[in-house]
């Protein structure tokens, strides 16, 4: 006991009330490697499953077909599986605070349709049903109500601005009525979480009710017919489009540079705070590790890697583009603000927050707002993918296949153990295996099924196996 009070009295800032020697910690390059290798001891793999998976997966059909590796065939994997990333990357808010959401596939169609719907018949007032149009009216108004009511306000004023845009039809501009689909997004997502949160439904059955709802209500919007998507170029190309070489190093320096600003800020204003924090050094190496990989992957992106001579490919792809974007941002919001370690207790023990004094309910409700709108932009980049907004746009596996790259990508479903990154890893593995089978055109359609799920099992297996070895240790 004399040993530790010596030690919290001589680090620096012990002098201060209420300050303990961990908060001045300084995490080195050697002491993050083996806190990494502790983590894996004590069972908490992260992404490391899902990425040796990948490699194997990567091995198999390069043996499999020449074709798989080819620039043109893995130019064409964000393509494919672009809008699972991006709803995958939703659903991870609501897996770490060990809750489900099975309605954000359906859901986004839903609003990817009203997006298309107000687009191509200039007026959703005349282009929707009438009393759909003021059913949504009045639910973006409860929306805005139970948000302010609950005190989440950032998604009362995101729906505020979709409400404004829909009532001054501005939704006849394509990309004001995909803001503003994206804004319904998240309106639905409020309602979501206040069933689950105030009302106390099990997540579960509130999300598998409105799966099967939202898929009758897109039929509703479509009228029974779908809407083509490929005429917008602004819609298509946020699947198919690429980014020119020079914005593509362009956009390469300014994430990778934004990254390593902010966290060497952070790291600096938490040293001269006596917090803890990492040293440069770690700070760089990491961001060196990441500048590396990105120029890689963007000097293989900037080279032609179309077959046909006559037409040149070359360019990140937008798709690639988006996912990294929301990727970047979802990590800094759940690893440098208090909203995101708030949502990380929540799921790590929903009683202790509680007492701690977290606003549980705030937390839910943001999470489910939070994974609906992202399931409304994968809902426009499904239709764009589909060049439609089709009548099951949301529907079949599209769901089930983003709960899935979650999980397989390291996020538990228990709650409180997740990245965004998962998302991305998971998607990717999603999106080889129909990749690579057809390839392989002896191998049939199922093997995609029969692959995917054994893959999930073995993901929610490891995580499963993992926990329990960390609640032993």
């Amino acid at each position: 006991m004399s040993s530790n009070v010596s030690e919290s009295t001589t680090a620096p800032g012990a002098n201060r009330p209420g300050r303990f020697s961990l908060d001045v910690d300084e995490r080195t390059i050697s002491g993050a490697l083996r806190g990494w290798v502790g983590k894996l001891r004590s069972g908490e793999p992260g992404a490391l499953p899902s990425v040796l998976g990948l490699v194997v997966l990567v091995i198999i059909f390069s043996q499999v077909s020449d074709r798989f590796l080819s620039k043109y065939n893995i130019g064409a994997i964000p393509t494919q599986g672009a809008y699972i990333a991006v709803i995958a990357l939703g659903i991870v808010f609501v897996l770490l605070l060990g809750e489900i959401d099975l309605s954000a596939g359906t859901a986004g169609g839903t609003c990817a349709a009203i997006a298309a719907v107000a687009v191509s018949k200039g007026n959703l007032h005349h282009g929707l049903p009438t009393a759909m149009f003021w059913a949504l009216l009045i639910g973006q108004l409860a929306a805005i109500a139970l948000a302010v009511w609950l005190r989440s306000y950032v998604p009362a004023i995101i729906v505020a601005i979709g409400f404004v845009l829909v009532v001054t039809n501005l939704t006849q501009h394509l990309f004001l009525a995909l803001v503003a689909a994206i804004c319904i997004g998240t309106a639905i997502g409020t309602l979501t979480g206040w069933l689950v949160a105030k009302v106390g439904i099990p997540s579960f059955v509130v999300t598998l009710a409105l799966f099967l709802a939202w898929q009758g209500v897109l039929q509703f919007a479509l009228n029974g017919k779908p809407i083509d998507t490929s005429n917008y170029n602004l819609w298509h190309n946020l699947t198919y489009g690429n980014l020119s070489p020079v914005a593509s190093w362009i956009f390469i320096i300014v994430v990778v540079g934004l990254y390593l600003a902010y966290t060497l800020f952070t790291s600096m204003r938490a040293k001269a705070a006596n917090l803890a924090h990492d040293t440069i050094g770690l700070v760089l190496l990491r961001g060196g590790v990441i500048a590396v990989v990105a120029v890689v992957i963007t000097i293989l992106a900037n080279t032609n890697r179309n077959t046909n001579p006559y037409r040149v490919i070359e360019g990140i792809p937008v798709p690639a583009a988006i996912a990294i974007v929301l990727m970047v941002l979802a990590t800094l919001a759940l690893t440098k603000t208090t909203w995101g370690r708030h949502l990380y207790a929540t799921g790590g023990n929903t009683e202790a927050a509680r007492r701690a004094g977290i606003d549980v309910v705030k937390m839910k409700v943001s999470a489910f707002a939070l994974c609906s709108s992202f399931g409304a932009l994968g809902g426009i980049l499904l239709a764009s993918s589909q060049s439609s907004a089709s009548l099951d746009l949301g529907g079949s596996n599209v769901l089930l296949f983003s709960v899935a790259a979650a999980v397989i990508g390291g996020t538990s479903l228990f709650g409180g153990r997740g990245k965004p990154r998962d998302a991305i890893i998971g998607a990717i593995v999603i999106t080889v295996i129909p990749n690579g089978l057809l390839l392989k055109p002896s191998l049939g359609p199922q093997w995609q099924q029969v692959i995917t799920g054994v893959v999930l099992l073995i993901a929610a297996a490891v995580d499963a196996v993992s926990r329990r070895r960390a609640v032993r240790s």
